[in-house]
């Protein structure tokens, strides 16, 4: 990695992570919705977040055959192919409204005055 790349920290662990990444790697287009490492960040941090409350929904909504320990609840919901592209369409909608929303010329961090005034508390607590 490099760049602004080099900071990303994932999220979430396994599964929904490893979904959300092959999601995007299949669907060439969300590469070019989320083009900035901004968007980036957030689309991985709300796609994470639906994924995992479809998948929940998903889960209270069908009952899942006895596992026999071989897959995870979530790969048995996405051997459905209704499920996988009921995942796959939340994922890219993310994207798109990540795409629509995103205003790159926001600051990233705190502006200068917030910057002064946590300074000024430092120096008094720690003064």
């Amino acid at each position: 990695m490099t760049g602004a790349e080099e900071f990303w920290i994932p999220l979430v662990d396994e599964p929904i992570g490893s979904i959300v990444e092959q999601l995007q790697a299949d669907d060439p287009a969300i590469a070019k919705l989320v083009d900035s490492p901004r968007k980036l960040l957030a689309f991985r941090t709300f796609a994470y977040i639906r994924v995992g409350m479809l998948l929940g929904e998903l889960l209270v909504e069908n009952d899942l055959s006895d596992s026999d320990g071989k897959e995870t609840w979530v790969e048995e919901l996405l051997r459905e192919p209704s499920h996988r592209a009921a995942v796959a369409a939340e994922v890219r909608k993310v994207a798109e409204e990540i795409a629509q929303s995103e205003d790159e010329t926001m600051p990233v961090g705190p502006d200068d005055g917030t910057r002064e005034r946590f300074r000024e508390f430092a120096r008094r607590q720690l003064g």
